[in-house]
């Protein structure tokens, strides 16, 4: 075995249905009086439930959460967290609220408290995303790392089938890239083809039965793993094309990574065989790459760039600013590939 190095990152994690039963226990825990709530607007009526349930310990709801993390937005929920008295934040919902929750605790090492309600898996990383000016910046801090995490399955349940699916491609993403990672590692590839596993398993039985507790039970198991592995191990070249489209074209995160992820697991498919093979694996498949692609395709989720507002002009912009400090990936990053690969999803192409 090759010699290896693993950080297992602090975080207490609460796992089943029902588990929000416990969430005054859990702000007693951390030591706090007054939490805000943050979401987005759209689950206003729940982060409002959630205030109602903690009585006096809740210093209120801040319900502006949106995507990619505009540092407008981040600045106005520090200035409320401030203002209110707050000594910890809940963030309650997908990839979005998390972000934001992370870029009030960038600045003030607020602990948070996170509730997700999708399968982002961001909830379990140290890495945050700040977008300005049209371009999204990432970076990595242990202060962002959400303290606690609750994880009730019955929160899902009203995720609509169509989301729950990009939702989950979008954490098969994380676990995928955590196998050919430059820095990974046996037990975080244990967690990614584990987490793949239960997102291929979990996702098709959620479309056809949206209400079926197991299955997203099994969803939500398989993101936080997938979430894990994105927190231990860097990113590759399929997160620096998602940031880099997402940021600058204001695209969906979830559908970005859906129809992007089956043309760069092809990108990398002869410079990455073992991983490869572990992802097909999981998914019981021959390919991975035409298995995440069929996924999304048989169930309904879009699969092209152009499906979501593209244009071609948008792909030499994506281009230029992906070759712009790429991030470490198993095959080298060179523009007449990268450009195929760029054409290939804009149009929605199944991967050779």
């Amino acid at each position: 075995m090759d010699p290896f190095v693993y950080n297992g990152l602090p975080a207490r994690v609460i796992f089943g249905p029902g588990s929000l039963e416990h969430l005054a226990r859990e702000i007693e825990l951390l030591g706090a009086t007054r939490a805000i709530v943050l979401c987005t607007p759209q689950q206003r009526g729940d982060a409002e439930a959630l205030a109602t349930r903690l009585g006096n310990r809740a210093a209120g709801v801040f319900a502006e959460a949106v995507m990619h993390v505009p540092v407008e937005t981040a600045r106005q929920a520090r200035d409320f967290a401030a203002q209110a008295g707050a000594d910890c934040a809940i963030a309650i919902g997908g990839g979005s609220t998390t972000g934001l929750g992370k870029a009030i605790a960038l600045e003030t090492g607020l602990p948070i408290l996170a509730i997700p309600t999708t399968y982002a898996g961001s909830e379990m990383t140290p890495i945050y995303g700040l977008t300005e000016g049209g371009l999204k910046k990432t970076g990595r801090d242990l202060r962002v790392l959400p303290k606690t995490v609750i994880y009730d399955p019955l929160l899902t349940t009203s995720l609509p089938p169509a989301l729950s699916l990009t939702s989950g491609i979008n954490a098969i993403a994380h676990a995928a890239e955590g196998l050919y990672a430059q820095d990974a590692n046996p037990v975080v590839s244990l967690m990614a083809e584990e987490g793949i596993r239960a997102l291929g398993e979990g996702l098709p039985r959620v479309m056809n039965e949206p209400g079926n507790l197991e299955a997203r039970s099994d969803c939500l198991y398989g993101a936080w793993l997938c979430g894990a592995v994105l927190g231990s191990v860097g990113m590759a070249l399929h997160h620096k094309l998602c940031h880099t489209l997402g940021g600058s074209f204001n695209l969906p995160h979830a559908e970005t990574h859906t129809i992007v992820l089956p043309h760069v697991l092809a990108y990398n498919r002869d410079a990455a065989p073992l991983a490869m093979r572990r992802m097909a694996r999981a998914l019981r498949a021959d390919d991975a790459a035409q298995a995440v692609f069929d996924l999304a395709r048989e169930h309904g989720a879009p699969t092209a760039l152009k499906q979501l507002g593209v244009t071609a002009e948008n792909l030499q912009v994506a281009l230029e600013l992906a070759l712009k400090n790429p991030y470490w990936n198993p095959r080298p990053v060179e523009r007449a590939p990268l450009r195929a690969l760029l054409e290939a999803a804009f149009e929605g192409r199944r991967p050779a």
